[in-house]
């Protein structure tokens, strides 16, 4: 009986001592038996939009003309020690504005100041995306990376909804913010013009980040990702014309041409825009008399260029990461 027990302990010993060979070796080879992890991510930074009303080719000027915010909320998998995918919603407030755009050089930016057009759009997107880290992770999620850069790359459903501030008028508080859509501010749904925009589009994320490990259970990242719409419309002003102001009803008759306007509509206390102009063209030479008297009877609302492009958005995230513990399962001690 007692050399029997005396077997038990000793091939007891040898597992417990194999058990502990195998752990060494696996930390010293992190790729072996990777241990796929959980966790939830929250971020929120800035936005800036591109597009009609803040273009592509003065990139830097639109990129700090009118940042907003944004704040998101995800569930990322990590698949293998360099891959994992994230599905991510993100509610991001965008906007753009000809006289911001446009109020320290008026002669330059002539088109955009005379039209006098501004939104705001709130987006609201779910993204799935892959990410690649450069780094490799450990075996488990305790072992991963302490500093990983990484890219990532998918696509987004997203829904929107432009709006604008009607007129000002003598009457305090009379402004409000109206949506554009069911407008139609370029005649959509009329004959001979197109048909109502969507609201709801495809874009295009990618970008690159990089995640610092706190400890165990918690990251802490940044990241800087650029989105690629699918829709012209996420400011209201596509490449038609203004819409007949004979077929427009209501609020409608107001909000389509802004060009005649006293004041900028989204700027609180702007001075007297249009003064500005009328002085510009009493004062100008015949060339800018001809430029002026174009962008206030041109029956387009955008200009298009070289880069003809749908409109878009840049997302920079600040984010914290929490792991989702995993359960390692041992075999009972009988």
């Amino acid at each position: 009986m007692n050399k029997h027990k005396q077997l038990v302990m000793s091939v007891a010993a040898v597992c417990l001592l194999m058990g502990q060979v195998t752990e060494s070796s696996g930390q010293r080879r992190p790729n072996t038996n990777f241990v796929p992890y959980s966790s939830v991510t929250f971020g929120g930074g800035t936005s800036t939009y591109f597009g009609n009303l803040a273009g592509y080719r003065t990139g830097l000027k639109s990129l700090f003309t009118l940042p907003r915010w944004n704040l998101g909320l995800g569930y990322t998998r990590q698949f293998t020690p360099h891959f994992a995918a994230r599905a991510m919603f993100t509610w991001a407030r965008i906007t753009g504005d000809d006289y911001t755009y446009t109020k320290n050089n008026v002669e330059e930016y002539l088109f955009l100041y005379a039209r006098n057009l501004h939104f705001r759009n709130d987006l609201k997107e779910f993204a799935v995306t892959g990410i690649y880290n450069f780094k490799e992770d450990g075996r488990n999620p305790n072992a991963r990376a302490k500093f990983t850069p990484y890219l990532f790359g998918g696509i987004a459903l997203l829904a929107h909804s432009p709006e604008a501030r009607t007129p000002v008028t003598t009457e305090p508080g009379s402004q409000q913010w109206v949506k554009l859509q069911p407008l139609h501010t370029e005649g959509q749904g009329q004959p001979g013009f197109a048909k109502p925009y969507s609201l709801v589009t495809i874009s295009i994320p990618f970008g690159v980040g990089a995640r610092y490990k706190l400890n165990d259970s918690f990251n802490i990242g940044a990241e800087i990702g650029f989105r690629y719409s699918f829709t012209d419309y996420l400011d209201d002003v596509g490449d038609g014309t203004y819409a007949d102001k004979a077929t427009q009803q209501g609020v409608a008759t107001v909000m389509t041409d802004r060009r005649l306007e006293e004041f900028a509509a989204r700027t609180k206390n702007a001075p007297e825009r249009y003064s500005i102009l009328r002085s510009l063209y009493d004062n100008g030479t015949a060339e800018q008399k001809a430029n002026i008297a174009d962008a206030l009877n041109s029956s387009v609302r955008s200009i298009k260029g070289i880069l003809n492009l749908k409109d878009s958005y840049l997302l920079t995230q600040f984010t914290i990461q929490y792991i989702i513990p995993y359960k390692i399962k041992c075999p009972p001690i009988k």
